[in-house]
């Protein structure tokens, strides 16, 4: 019996740590991205009941926590310039409200985690996770690249659970993983 090859966004069942946790975060990518794909400017910006909270602005919202964190939350690498100055209050919410089109707003989140996932990477091969990143808590000390990686993680989870409810008031999309034949843009 010949056996199908696992999606690409599937983790891998014994692997090492890095491994294990870059492939957990790509799952989740793929997921959300998943969630949010092939809709227009009405089902991206769609919301339910009072919260503000709409698919693209959560796209939009996770692009910019891609390239915050694969730049300078790793490294202190100056974040792409397209996001500004994300202190001024201003920037902060068009983050969440992007005005782009679909097809700017789903760019950006694929390049910025090609971007990512680049960098990341790069930075596991040169130094594992136990290196240290540039986030530092005055009473704690400074994090290491695991830590990071998994707030990246936490951050995902949270809102790849807000992406299902969102989704399926748009059109019913229900599912907690993509389809096998289901392929990212980054792939």
């Amino acid at each position: 019996m010949t056996q199908q090859p696992l999606p690409s966004w599937e983790p891998p069942i014994n692997g090492t740590d890095a491994e294990q946790l870059v492939a957990a975060i790509d799952r989740q990518r793929a997921t959300l991205r998943w969630k949010t794909d092939d809709l227009d400017e009405a089902g991206l910006s769609h919301r339910i009941g009072f919260s503000e909270l709409s698919l693209g602005g959560l796209l939009n919202h996770l692009a910019f926590i891609e390239d915050l964190t694969s730049t300078h939350s790793l490294d202190g690498t100056e974040l792409p310039e397209h996001w500004g100055d994300p202190r001024d209050p201003e920037q902060w919410d068009r983050i969440f409200a992007p005005t782009e089109s679909p097809t700017e707003i789903y760019a950006r989140y694929d390049d910025a985690v090609t971007r990512a996932r680049t960098r990341i990477g790069e930075a596991i091969a040169a130094g594992g996770l136990d290196q240290p990143v540039n986030l530092e808590d005055p009473d704690r000390g400074t994090a290491n690249l695991r830590r990071l990686l998994l707030d990246l993680l936490e951050e995902y989870g949270r809102h790849t659970g807000h992406s299902d409810l969102l989704r399926e008031s748009v059109d019913g999309r229900t599912g907690e993983d993509p389809p096998d034949e289901w392929t990212t843009p980054w792939e």
